[in-house]
């Protein structure tokens, strides 16, 4: 077996690699696994060990492809990614419920009623069946969510007139074309930061999160990145040479949409303003862009909100999904550490410490923006850095944190970061985060054993596999 060249992030180099056909089929068998799983008892032992083994054998695969020195074409790649996703299109939402908030919001919206306003039980009532899927964490909270988004909530519940099944078939539809526009715009961020077409759709697109949370989990975070990623692109090569207004307007518009779905793309119109600007490399250009940007997207907001129907309510219900306590965020860390040393004193300090934490958070994000945009401003990274380093500032800083909010950075910087330790850091982040959620849950209540038991059953069914992929190279 040939020896990894040292040019690959540490963390895959020492996996050893198989050929790019063998890892593409380790992947598609552990997705198939995974599906067969769901589809059979949701409680059992084996089924359980199975969606484990169906995690752990797409994951592998995904870090043996990169383990390769030889990285097989874009074309390939992305007809990998369509064979791994195929068996996921058909499973129940996976991961994470989301997408059940999802329909109860466009019912609340396609009820008349303000979706930002009125939480699903308030909005369709305690008999509701789409509320009884709903997470107890947001059965009463209002949609945090934008106006674009939240016009496709309501269109999804008039079309789907209730039904829960094709209200999923629906949301994944528009979550998997988020997904196209990111395959078609990552390897075009990658050409203009100067990073392997290749490499930038092996780590940003084709990796694990973007099938449990995109495929199989429907986040609205593909809809938000795959408009924003497009944007950026086309914003980017239109000032790349000499600008081009139209296209250049184009990309800025589809930026901003993304962030009609979701806040956090916004930082994407900073980084294009900066790298405008910087064709002169003049303040007054700096803040004369910055203000451009600024006007934008007040007229997109503006041309979504108004015709919608749906207003601007929606500003003051983006710290909704802040509202439930998550043990992922560093910032709220600082409260629970406090809180638990309260207790045993008797004081009740976690939450009102959380909220120290959270304001903290904020602070952390704009001046590691700022320092971001400074260092892009005279030239020390690039534009697609930049958009990576101010969403990763965002993710690390924010006051809620889920796997797949990783997403967000992961796709600028993989078509950014260079090979060495940073890209190593960050393939070993995606892949740890990948495993940190169980597929499917199941009603292992009072047998910690038998979980600990399905666990152990999956990973050996890795090992295995691994082990026969080494010795067959």
């Amino acid at each position: 077996m040939s020896t990894p060249p040292a040019t690959l992030p540490r963390t895959v180099r020492l996996l050893g690699f198989a050929s790019p056909a063998a890892s593409r089929w380790v992947g598609f068998a552990g997705a198939v696994l995974l599906t067969a799983a769901v589809y059979t008892s949701r409680y059992g032992l084996l089924p359980f060990a199975a969606s484990i083994a169906g995690v752990g054998l797409v994951t592998l695969a995904w870090a043996l492809l990169g383990a390769n020195p030889d990285k097989p074409s874009v074309s390939w790649l992305r007809g990998t990614l369509a064979l791994w996703c195929a068996p996921l299109l058909a499973v129940p939402p996976l991961f994470s419920g989301d997408v059940y908030s999802y329909l109860a919001q466009g019912a609340v919206a396609a009820s008349g009623q303000d979706v930002n306003a009125v939480g699903p039980l308030q909005g369709l009532g305690p008999a509701s069946d789409i509320l009884s899927r709903v997470s107890v964490y947001w059965r009463e909270t209002p949609s945090p969510y934008g106006p674009l988004f939240g016009a496709v909530e309501r269109v999804i519940a008039q079309l789907s007139h209730g039904n829960p099944v094709a209200g999923i078939a629906l949301h994944r539809l528009v979550e998997v074309a988020g997904l196209v526009l990111i395959a078609w715009a990552v390897p075009r961020l990658a050409r203009l930061a100067g990073v392997p077409e290749r490499t930038a759709l092996w780590l940003g697109v084709l990796n694990p999160l973007v099938l449990w949370h995109v495929v199989a989990g429907m986040h609205n975070d593909s809809l938000m990145l795959g408009l924003m990623a497009a944007g950026t692109a086309i914003a980017l090569e239109a000032i790349r040479d000499q600008v081009h207004w139209p296209r250049l307007a184009g990309g800025v518009v589809l930026v901003a949409l993304g962030a009609e779905v979701k806040l956090p793309a916004l930082v994407a119109l900073a980084a294009i303003g900066t790298a405008l600007a910087r064709r002169r490399a003049r303040l007054g250009d700096f803040l004369l862009s910055g203000a451009a940007m600024v006007l934008v997207f007040a007229a997109v907001s503006a041309a979504v909100s108004l015709p919608t129907g749906i207003g601007f309510g929606w500003i003051s219900a983006l710290t909704t999904s802040g509202q439930v306590n998550s043990w992922m965020a560093p910032t709220n860390w600082f409260g629970f550490l406090i809180g638990g040393i309260g207790s045993v004193f008797g004081a009740h300090l976690t939450q009102t410490m959380i909220g120290v934490g959270k304001i903290i958070g904020y602070l952390l994000s704009a001046i590691g923006i700022a320092v971001v945009l400074r260092r892009q401003w005279t030239g020390r990274i690039g534009a697609v850095s930049s958009l990576g380093l101010m969403l990763a500032a965002l993710v690390v800083f924010g006051p809620a944190v889920q796997p797949w909010y990783l997403l967000w950075a992961v796709l600028p910087l993989a078509a950014s970061l260079p090979a060495g330790r940073a890209r190593g850091t960050m393939t070993g982040l995606v892949a740890v985060f990948s495993v940190v959620l169980p597929p499917i849950g199941g009603n292992f209540s009072g047998r910690i054993g038998l979980l600990v038991l399905g666990y152990l059953i999956g990973i050996a069914v890795v090992a295995l596999t691994y082990s026969g992929l080494r010795k067959s190279t």
